[in-house]
């Protein structure tokens, strides 16, 4: 079996009466040839390593280019003072999405969902929720397995790759990941998962890569706080009863298609977009001389 379309997922739970996350539990089990309590084990590392990534956080830290560092305890800071117009629960998604990308740019230790760049995207929606809500720590595994099964069909159906697809291969499926993962918590329909996967991915697409002297930095960093916020919000409408017109699917093919048709200067080459500014022109000349 392979993860190749969510409408496999969704026609094996109902005719395995399980759930999504045990759809893509069996899947991991059969292509890796482990047990159930492996896989979960495997699972929980991840999930342990977000946690460790997150308390191992300062501001302290920056990146040797200099341009990131210190943003995410600006925005933890603002939001305990009560200042933060999103308050709560998407202030610290805020917060967490710009310290786990930070901690990225600085060389620290995280978990690429489902890349580096897009890495603080799925950790910035479930660990501040661990806050608000009574949940157990199988029940974040569940998600994840959520997000993973969803990462997986992506990468097969389009690609997650910024220098094949754009950002919108990057952030873009980080922030579909998430949305599926905070549906799944929610103990929402396989349908509203799709939902959500698909809004996420359609709020985002055509987002370009063009980062500032080819570095995972600017603007890499605070897109993660963009495509978090957009799970939340994806995730909202899909249990409020939104619905995407276009089946999600067809939502991920047509992402692949978009990213085709970038231009190779809006693909991880750092030769258009914000890196082709004064300014990040600019940049990478400052940089190349250090070096």
């Amino acid at each position: 079996m392979s993860l190749d379309s969510m409408s496999q997922i969704f026609e094996t739970m109902e005719r395995k009466g399980i759930a999504f996350w045990e759809v893509v539990l069996a899947d991991d089990m059969e292509e890796r040839c482990a047990t159930r309590a492996e896989s979960i084990a495997k699972m929980l590392t991840v999930w342990r390593a977000m946690q460790d990534a997150a308390d191992s956080y300062t501001g302290r830290s920056r990146s040797v280019s200099g341009l990131v560092g210190g943003d995410g305890l600006k925005m933890r800071q603002y939001s305990i003072r009560g200042q933060a117009m999103s308050g709560g629960y998407v202030s610290e998604v805020i917060a967490e999405a710009l310290s786990m990308a930070e901690s990225n740019a600085c060389m620290r230790r995280i978990v690429a969902a489902p890349t580096a760049g897009a890495c603080g995207v799925l950790p910035a929606v479930l660990l501040p929720l661990c806050k608000y809500e009574d949940l157990t720590q199988h029940q974040i595994l569940e998600a994840l397995y959520v997000a993973s099964g969803i990462g997986a069909v992506i990468a097969y159906r389009s690609g997650i790759s910024g220098a094949a697809g754009g950002c919108q291969a990057e952030i873009g499926t980080a922030a579909a990941m998430a949305a599926g993962a905070l549906v799944a918590l929610r103990d929402g329909t396989k349908e509203q998962i799709g939902h959500a996967v698909a809004m996420a991915l359609k709020n985002l697409m055509g987002l370009a890569c063009d980062p500032v002297a080819g570095l995972v930095e600017v603007p890499c960093v605070k897109r993660n706080v963009i495509g978090a916020v957009d799970a939340v919000s994806a995730a909202d409408m899909a249990l409020a009863g939104v619905e995407s017109r276009i089946p999600v699917d067809e939502v991920i093919d047509a992402m692949g298609e978009v990213g085709r048709r970038l231009p190779v200067e809006l693909r991880e080459t750092a030769l258009g977009g914000l890196a082709a500014t004064p300014t990040g022109r600019e940049v990478k000349k400052r940089l190349n001389q250090i070096v």
